[in-house]
């Protein structure tokens, strides 16, 4: 049975250090043909009950109610429980999930829990959505693959190194769906940029230009009172740094009666202590396409050069085939505008959200562009994606061994980042080059609070 904080931990006798080909094998589909999404429709489609799909939501935040939306309008979907670690955003989250109810005739019923071990014991849901800090998606992944229940889980897979391969094995070793919420995977312009890179449209790849924004801060924000709403030993989790504690930023607050949502996106994501920066933030988006597009998923860079040193104006990442992708303004009329630029032999593709241009206009038709960025991830065939994968068990757009490669990534750069100076990474063997400095990184692993543990992983 699982418990509060000390899950039954399965496999426990199995888990190990993961090779390369192993994270590779675990996936029983590989990662052959997961850049072209098929094509999908909704309307005039009736779910029979054995197709339908019942979700738990644990994160109940700006970013659970964003995916709400987008899963709201998937046929066969039904949201039967929720759980956030603040009694009113849990209250606002069942207010919403009952007026859509109603409004599509179903039973108007969301169970609350404060404590998502009480969720997953239900039997009666099929998959999780996952959107809480990033401290926390490997723990209640694992879980909840542990549980049986296949998992939608928000970008960056992970917080560390040590947790997304932890989440690969989880995912594998029971058999279950996740799909990462990398929802630019399933939008139609970076799918064409993808296809153009691919098929030799530019020539060979150069360079990558790739702006994702700042890495993270030290915590500066001052410690105040928590508030009687908020679990916040609850939303600490593993975290383990004594330097963490509450303030507002990190933990938006809302009220109801009238409804205030959040002003702010947690702030967590700004500080080494909790979060890994635009670097992981928006990394988790751009690096991931330039990784599809190149042909690099499940793997990634051999050397991470960080901005500043030897004079460098960008971070620099280099492939062992010779490609060099920089943390850099793809437009030179918008330095601070997320996007791609890959530079060919043959000419240069731009992408962005709602955004695709070429150096040979031709091979770009209007339909490649006509995916707004307004509501985008509600936009994006993302979800339904995912509630396709539940049915059918193949693997999705976004599997978990693509969100890992691109959490290592992230994560690698900001070690380089932290210790001011170049790190040496073998995609194969999922290993540093004679560096136990970075091996020692807490963003390769850290030591959980207790009683806390990472299963699958040591």
């Amino acid at each position: 049975m699982l418990t509060k904080l000390n899950m039954k931990e399965k496999g426990t006798q199995e888990q190990k250090n993961i090779s390369r080909r192993d994270f590779l094998s675990l996936s029983a589909l590989g990662l052959a043909s997961l850049t072209i999404l098929p094509s999908w429709t909704t309307d005039g489609i009736r779910i029979p009950p054995s197709d339908r799909v019942v979700l738990g939501f644990i994160g109940l935040g700006q970013q659970g109610l964003s995916d709400f939306a987008g899963f709201s309008g998937c046929p066969g979907v039904q949201v039967a429980a929720c759980s956030d670690v603040d009694s009113i955003k849990r209250e606002r989250f069942i207010r919403r999930i009952r007026k859509w109810q109603a409004s599509k005739g179903m039973a108007e019923r969301c169970d609350p829990y404060e404590f998502y071990e009480d969720l997953l014991e239900r039997k009666d849901i099929d998959a999780i959505e996952v959107a809480v800090p990033d401290h926390w998606h490997a723990l209640i992944t694992i879980h909840s693959c542990q549980s049986g229940k296949d998992v939608y889980c928000q970008k960056p897979l992970a917080f560390t190194i040590a947790e997304g391969l932890a989440m690969v094995r989880a995912v594998r070793e029971n058999k279950r769906v996740l799909q990462v919420g990398s929802q630019q995977r399933s939008s139609r312009e970076f799918q064409k940029a993808i296809e153009l890179v691919r098929s030799g449209a530019i020539g060979h790849i150069e360079k990558i230009y790739a702006k994702v924004g700042d890495p993270p801060k030290p915590l500066d924000l001052p410690e105040l009172a928590i508030p009687a709403n908020l679990n916040f030993n609850q939303w600490m989790g593993p975290l383990n740094d004594p330097k963490i504690h509450y303030h507002p930023d990190l933990c938006p607050p809302i009220s109801l009666d009238p409804e205030q949502n959040e002003k702010l996106w947690g702030a967590w994501r700004w500080y080494r202590e909790t979060g890994n920066g635009f670097t992981a933030d928006w990394g988790a988006h751009m690096f991931d396409i330039a990784q599809a597009a190149i042909g690099m998923d499940g793997s990634g860079p051999i050397e991470y050069i960080p901005k500043g040193y030897n004079g460098a104006s960008y971070l620099t990442m280099k492939y062992a085939n010779g490609i060099v992708m920089t943390e850099q303004p793809y437009l030179d009329n918008n330095p601070n505008a997320q996007g791609l630029k890959f530079i060919g032999d043959k000419g240069w593709i731009e992408v962005a959200r709602g955004y695709l241009k070429c150096s040979d206009p031709s091979k770009i038709s209007e339909d490649d562009t006509k995916r707004g960025a307004a509501n985008y991830e509600t936009n994006a065939p993302h979800m339904q994606n995912f509630i396709d994968c539940v049915r059918s068990r193949k693997n999705p757009i976004a599997p978990v061994e693509v969100g890992c490669s691109t959490n290592t990534l992230c994560c690698l750069a900001n070690i380089a980042t932290e210790l001011q100076r170049p790190v040496k990474w073998d995609p194969a063997t999922l290993s540093f080059a004679n560096d136990p400095e970075a091996a020692a990184h807490r963003l390769y692993h850290y030591e959980y609070r207790n009683p806390y543990s990472l299963p699958y992983f040591k």
